[in-house]
């Protein structure tokens, strides 16, 4: 009160010494007027609409007073006085509004450059996160701290977590921050003080969040939700890549483990082979049978090895092709030679104008054999087998296929995963799982697909396609 009591005092003296520069100079009216309206716009624009009025309506007095005749008397009548003070009115109005506006102007340009310092103190501090959940705390504390917000909190829908700063948080609840996240818009409630704006990257919802006491504008509160979305993206990408890296290394490490032992065992194997081809030639009776044994476990033991060695040079992308023309039917035949088929019926449909297939003779060879052992295993004794060839759209297609049980349709995505074994099969059947994984690691080494076509109780076909030799023939 005292102040605007200073203010009034203080534009009734700037008149009262314009009238009085004035009247000693001895300026005429036309002079007078003009230096008081010069003074009632600085007045206007420097204290205020309500001084600059008070003082209009004195100055308009005044100039009536000293400078309209009859000089010392003052005649209202006089339409002069009216022109006068409409003239200093519209001054005072026009220039106090023009100053208002600018000093708002000049106040809202100052709050948002304080706002952006902000907000670029913000993303400097979170330049450097760790996981997301951790992110996400160490943001709503970081926005209460940068923004002096009384408390902040924030609804991560991925998760359903709701992260707070403290307990003066608690004005919202976790409904309207729900709320909020289904929305587009920044909610503002000026009365509580509270701005909650929905959190979103890319058209996903992150969630929401929520800042009370003091809260920034309402395009501020978005550059906020922005940052942080960006923020939780950036920190859960960072995750994602730290996870992916270890589990890459740990695959290089089992795999090198796996071939290293492998070798470790191979060594001691082929000892015992040896001696066990060397005494069945004069062993007799019992012993010759427990020397069979031992024989054809070391075999299997063998075979055990070459997986392991196999499948880790797959993983390791090891697998080194020499690709060459290659007749199919040589192909199956190669890997048919080195089977014990026992006796099983062996239908082969191979075309003989078919092309070579552009591949790595062992390799392609080792996927017939795995074909062919994986339905010698899994379907009864004496159910015939099928051998397929074909030329599709340039590719050649080979196909093995069985009258076992068949494969459940939930089992087929991965019955090419390393040590899978179907449900029913896994405890009935030898195997170690890994024979199907190598014969997809050396397809697709090749740059082709393998896949299974099966229907239950109806037999399953293992297909492979390999490219065909440019330089063959094509029905």
């Amino acid at each position: 009160m005292l102040l605007k009591s200073i203010r009034f005092v203080a534009s009734m003296a700037i008149v009262g010494a314009v009238l009085a520069a004035d009247w000693e100079l001895h300026v005429n009216a036309t002079t007078a007027a003009l230096s008081l309206l010069l003074a009632i716009l600085a007045i206007s624009a420097q204290l205020g609409l309500a001084e600059a009025l008070v003082t209009s309506v004195a100055a308009m007095l005044g100039f009536n007073l000293l400078f309209l005749p009859p000089v010392g008397r003052l005649t209202i009548q006089d339409p002069q006085n009216w022109v006068a003070l409409a003239a200093f009115l519209v001054t005072a109005v026009t220039a106090s509004q023009l100053s208002a506006h600018a000093r708002r102007r000049a106040a809202e340009a100052e709050a948002r450059r304080l706002e952006i310092e902000r907000l670029y103190a913000l993303v400097q501090s979170m330049m450097l996160t760790g996981s997301a959940r951790k992110t996400i705390r160490e943001f709503v504390n970081r926005v209460v701290q940068v923004f002096g917000c009384t408390a902040a909190a924030f609804y991560y829908r991925p998760t359903d977590e709701f992260v707070r700063s403290g307990p003066e948080s608690k004005v919202v609840s976790d409904h309207e921050l729900l709320a909020e996240s289904e929305v587009e818009e920044v909610s503002v409630d000026p009365i509580r003080g509270i701005a909650i704006a929905p959190v979103r990257l890319g058209g996903r919802t992150l969630g929401s969040m929520a800042l009370i006491g003091s809260p920034p504008s309402p395009q501020m509160a978005h550059a906020i939700a922005n940052l942080i979305a960006i923020t939780i993206e950036k920190a859960r990408a960072l995750e994602d890549a730290s996870h992916a890296e270890a589990a890459r290394q740990s695959e290089l490490l089992k795999s090198a483990l796996l071939d290293s032992l492998a070798h470790d065992i191979k060594t001691p194997l082929t000892s015992i082979k040896a001696a066990v081809t060397s005494l069945l030639g004069s062993a007799a009776g019992a012993d010759q049978e427990l020397l069979t044994i031992i024989n054809e476990e070391a075999d299997r033991l063998n075979r055990l090895a070459a997986e392991v060695v196999e499948m880790a040079r797959i993983e390791a992308g090891k697998l080194h092709l020499d690709k060459q023309p290659v007749p199919v039917a040589e192909l199956i035949s190669g890997a048919l030679s080195e089977l014990p088929l026992k006796g099983r019926p062996l239908k082969l449909r191979v075309p003989s104008d078919l092309p070579p297939a552009e591949a790595d003779r062992d390799f392609a060879g080792q996927v017939v054999k795995q074909f062919v052992e994986n339905a010698l295993k899994y379907s009864p004794e004496g159910s015939p087998l099928e051998i397929s060839a074909e030329l599709k759209g340039g590719k050649i297609v080979i196909g093995v296929g069985d009258r076992g049980p068949g494969i459940e349709e939930n089992e087929r995505p991965r019955i090419f995963d390393k040590f899978y074994r179907g449900r029913r099969h896994r405890f009935d059947t030898k195997g170690t799982g890994m024979g199907l994984a190598i014969a997809k690691g050396i397809v697709e080494a090749h740059g082709e697909r393998i896949w299974v076509e099966s229907e239950p109780g109806q037999g399953a076909v293992f297909y492979f396609s390999l490219a065909a030799s440019t330089g063959g023939r094509e029905s």
